[in-house]
């Protein structure tokens, strides 16, 4: 356990707290580290949720399919990241989307009671932990809200308006795959390069395997802000 601590204390659920109360709470029974190949399903759609996880090192995703096919990529973890959180002291703790390792991954998995005796115990623990859960809801909320109401284009144009903000570059280098892409939209591969080559017609943009170029800042704004 020694070896995860400085780990724990650099994530914000465990700010503020020191390595010998970590130690002290972290007691064999009530945790246990699990290391994931790549591909692996870490809990299916459905299955209770009996822990609080912290992923220690790699990448995981959680993603559902509808009926016609589409993968919908609800969110992606690295280092450092929790899930389960949220769903851990539900009344209905059952995980709503599959979750993979999207790499090789090491998680611990946090027992309720071990959470539960965290946050009685410590203040600064059940702030964090308070406001983890909050964040997820605010997280999810935006989620269901963008891909229910816009259409493949408007998710794209925000998409870009967001990475032209960040790089400060009209040529977008790509930091995902379109496959990857397409399944944070919650649409099909081909649907997303049926859109972009649509918008590439239409003057709007560029694009090769590995970069996105704005041809048309204006029209792209034009479209965010209607």
């Amino acid at each position: 356990m020694n070896e995860y601590i400085k780990l724990l204390q650099s994530i914000d659920l465990f700010k503020n707290i020191s390595y010998e109360e970590i130690l002290d709470f972290f007691t064999p029974n009530l945790y246990i580290v699990k290391n994931y190949k790549k591909g692996s399903i870490i809990f299916l759609k459905n299955e209770e949720c009996k822990t609080c996880n912290i992923l220690l090192k790699g990448n995981v995703v959680i993603q559902d399919v509808d009926i016609n096919g589409n993968v919908l990529t609800l969110n992606k973890f690295s280092s450092g990241d929790i899930f389960g959180d949220n769903l851990l002291f539900s009344s209905s703790n059952n995980y709503p989307m599959n979750i993979f390792s999207y790499t090789d991954t090491t998680v611990i998995h946090l027992k309720k009671e071990l959470i539960f005796n965290l946050c009685k115990k410590d203040s600064v623990f059940l702030e964090n932990f308070l406001m983890s859960v909050s964040d997820k809801t605010i997280i999810l909320k935006d989620k269901v809200k963008k891909l229910s109401i816009k259409s493949i284009r408007e998710c794209i144009v925000d998409y870009l308006l967001y990475q032209y903000k960040c790089q400060n570059n009209l040529t977008i280098k790509l930091d995902r795959s379109k496959k990857e892409l397409a399944e944070e939209f919650g649409i099909q591969r081909t649907s997303f390069s049926r859109e972009l080559n649509k918008m590439k017609k239409d003057g709007l943009i560029d694009f090769d395997n590995k970069c996105i170029e704005i041809i048309d800042l204006d029209l792209l704004l034009e479209i965010y802000n209607n």
